[in-house]
């Protein structure tokens, strides 16, 4: 049975959609933009403040599931501009720090909602 996850601590979806989706082994979380969940605004103008806000979320949303980061076995990463791509690794680094790193993608995107310069989305793995 699929149990959609939401927290209060990460950003409300802002469209027809869960935050997450806990399958009891898989847990998919929603593509997740540097949104202060406090106030719905921007973490900051830069990609760096908006990718370490879009990370928090996505913890924040894996905590909800009883899960950390350490359970994320794929990410996806979609970037307004690709220039930006050494400045979010530096970021993803940060927080995902092994001892076995998440398969990942990123790609450079027309656009991102609400003109955010980063989106990351990922699966985690239960158990």
């Amino acid at each position: 049975m699929n149990i959609a996850i939401s927290t209060s601590s990460a950003p409300a979806a802002i469209g027809p959609y869960s935050q997450a989706v806990d399958t009891g082994r898989l847990i998919f979380v929603s593509g997740q933009l540097g949104l202060d969940p406090a106030t719905g605004d921007f973490a900051g103008a830069g990609v760096a403040e908006q990718a370490k806000q879009a990370l928090s979320n996505l913890e924040a949303i894996l905590v909800e599931a009883g899960l950390g980061l350490t359970d994320v076995v794929k990410a996806t990463v979609f970037l307004k501009d690709m220039a930006d791509f050494a400045v979010v690794n530096q970021v993803y680094a940060e927080r995902f720090t092994g001892p076995i790193l998440p398969a990942r993608s990123a790609v450079q995107v027309a656009a991102l909602p609400k003109g955010g310069l980063v989106e990351i989305e990922a699966i985690a793995v239960r158990g």
